[in-house]
């Protein structure tokens, strides 16, 4: 109280809908997003979905994908650019898109 704070916290939503598990973090609206990448198996129902605008990751959606909540919102807070085709590999560890601590 009484003191200037930044307010960064990433928006973010969760629901179960039957055999479908998603969170989404972020904020993505029309016309904000320029490229959506997916990165794992959409027809096997489980994949991250990533919103980006000139490269920055605006928002992303796990679908079936757990324990990723917190590494996405931190790469959607940095602000990063990370490359679109590592972004879409599921080999390539979320945690090295983000900037050193």
């Amino acid at each position: 109280l009484g003191r200037d704070v930044t307010y960064d916290r990433v928006p973010y939503f969760f629901s179960d809908q039957y055999d479908l598990g998603l969170e989404y973090s972020g904020w993505a609206p029309p016309g904000q997003y320029d490229q959506v990448l997916v990165r794992g198996d959409a027809a096997k129902r489980r994949f991250l979905a990533f919103w980006l605008l000139d490269g920055q990751v605006r928002a992303a959606m796990n679908v079936n994908v757990w324990d990723v909540t917190e590494p996405l919102q931190k790469l959607i807070r940095s602000g990063a650019r990370p490359d679109p085709e590592a972004l879409a590999d599921p080999n390539v560890p979320l945690e090295s898109f983000l900037p050193p601590a």
